[in-house]
């Protein structure tokens, strides 16, 4: 396999520091408020990548933080009355609605930052101990140029990232380009006592300080959205690096923009929207798929056509794999000529999926080959099969779907009795040759949301 390395800027082979084991990392939201559909990507994006990984034979231990105390928690704190606790709790039960509604994988660890307070004030005080960090005021910064590898993975040189930093007349920083690892406490605000005085964490600080808790000094994988690469990102990797003497990460990933109707999306623009808005009008299952339908590192646009598209493309995905459910029950017991070239053909199906992923998590040439397989599985079924060539195409048709994270909310297609007699009902007045009645009982059915369709392994029904 091969991935981009935002480091590097090229596919690398991946090679993990340890033969069959990925160590991996996301950056998770910061919960004040609900994840809009632009948090929603690496969201899907990762969750896809963690399962590639896992259908490819590694044991992936992958880490995804709460980001439960910042400035943007004590705010809602302050306008609704009530603690930075409390706002935490609510927005990270509403993030895992969001999640367990777009299919995502729990991950093995949820750390949040207020939970690590120790481990954090360990690595600051390592870094201040070392000459890399220095204390002002109660607060603790770190001294950029110090590291002199700073802007290696936003590839700018320092005289641009010091043009873009900003500076406050009152500020207590030896240079605009540090940044804060431990903020002295304001009145009113949570807080936790450290060597100096009562603080609490910079939001760079607590992801490397959870990684190195959780995955060790050096991991294999390191992911989140592109706008995190600076500062976030360049941060971490020297606090970290700094506090550790050896490499942070190995392999960078960083997932592209998101546009609404080819503006870049925004609350002065007023084409803001949560995933639970969108959701509510479409379902989750569309997002997912607006998610993987493009490569990764590519911007992907919003807009109600494209999301009705992709409710299209997964009806034609649901309908296969429907299709498949009512063949198998009438399928024979015996091979049926050509069995052998569709299963090799199904293989082939898989082998061009491989060969997608493997291409830096290429989705988008993964789902077309999802979709040539369900056009092959069609042309096959349509005439009787048997129960050994059906399931094997069930079994490789659900593979591909589970690692795209895609059809995981199929109900089982089952009829009530009443449905049930009135098919059976329409079936004898078929065979008596009573069609307007057959014709009467089909538009009953039709008005009750039941669309029959007559094969010749019987009729096959389905939901409008």
């Amino acid at each position: 396999m091969k991935i981009f390395n935002t480091l590097t800027r090229q596919k690398e082979e991946f090679v993990p520091l340890e033969p069959g084991k990925v160590k991996m990392y996301a950056c998770g939201p910061t919960v004040y408020n609900f994840i809009h559909i632009g948090n929603a990507r690496p969201i899907c994006v990762f969750d896809t990548l963690r399962r590639y990984l896992g259908y490819r034979g590694y044991a992936v231990t992958f880490v995804q933080n709460f980001t439960d105390i910042d400035d943007k928690l004590i705010n809602k704190a302050n306008e609704e009355g009530i603690t930075v606790k409390e706002v935490a709790e609510r927005y990270i039960e509403e993030y895992l609605t969001d999640t367990n509604g777009l299919g995502i994988r729990p991950a093995s660890i949820h750390p949040r930052a207020t939970e690590n307070i120790d481990t954090i004030i360990d690595m600051v005080k390592t870094l201040e101990d070392k000459g890399f960090a220095y204390a002002a005021e109660g607060s603790v910064y770190f001294r950029s140029r110090r590291f002199q590898e700073y802007g290696k993975l936003s590839h700018q040189p320092l005289e641009d990232l010091e043009s873009g930093a900003r500076i406050d007349v009152s500020d207590v920083k030896e240079d605009p380009l540090d940044f804060v690892l431990w903020k002295a406490a304001k009145p009113g605000e949570p807080s936790w006592p450290s060597p100096w005085g009562e603080g609490r964490p910079g939001w760079h600080i607590e992801c490397s300080a959870m990684i190195r808790k959780h995955l060790g000094e050096t991991i294999d994988i390191h992911c989140g959205g592109q706008d995190l690469i600076f500062p976030h990102h360049e941060n971490e990797i020297a606090q970290s690096e700094c506090c550790t003497g050896v490499e942070y990460v190995r392999y960078w990933m960083h997932n592209g923009y998101i546009n609404v109707d080819n503006r870049k999306m925004s609350k002065s623009l007023n084409n803001f929207f949560t995933t639970r808005e969108v959701a509510n009008k479409f379902g989750y299952e569309p997002i997912k798929f607006m998610m993987l339908q493009a490569h990764y590192r590519s911007p992907i646009n919003y807009s109600l056509e494209v999301i009705e598209q992709c409710k299209s493309a997964l009806e034609r995905l649901h309908n296969c794999r429907d299709n498949l459910d009512f063949v198998l029950k009438n399928a024979c017991d015996a091979p049926t000529e050509g069995e052998d070239a569709f299963m090799k053909q199904i293989d082939s199906r898989v082998a061009q999926f491989v060969e997608a992923m493997d291409d830096d998590l290429n989705t988008a040439d993964g789902i077309a080959a999802l979709f040539e397989m369900a056009r092959d599985i069609n042309t096959f079924v349509s005439e009787t099969r048997s129960k050994a060539a059906v399931s094997y195409a069930i079994e490789k048709f659900d593979e591909l779907c589970d690692v795209l994270g895609l059809l995981y909310n199929r109900k089982p297609n089952t009829l009530d009795e009443a449905v049930e007699a009135l098919i059976e009902q329409r079936q004898a007045a078929r065979k008596a040759k009573n069609f307007a009645e057959a014709d009467r009982i089909r538009d009953q059915l039709t008005e009750m949301g039941i669309l029959l369709k007559d094969t010749p392994q019987g009729v096959q029904w389905g939901r409008k």
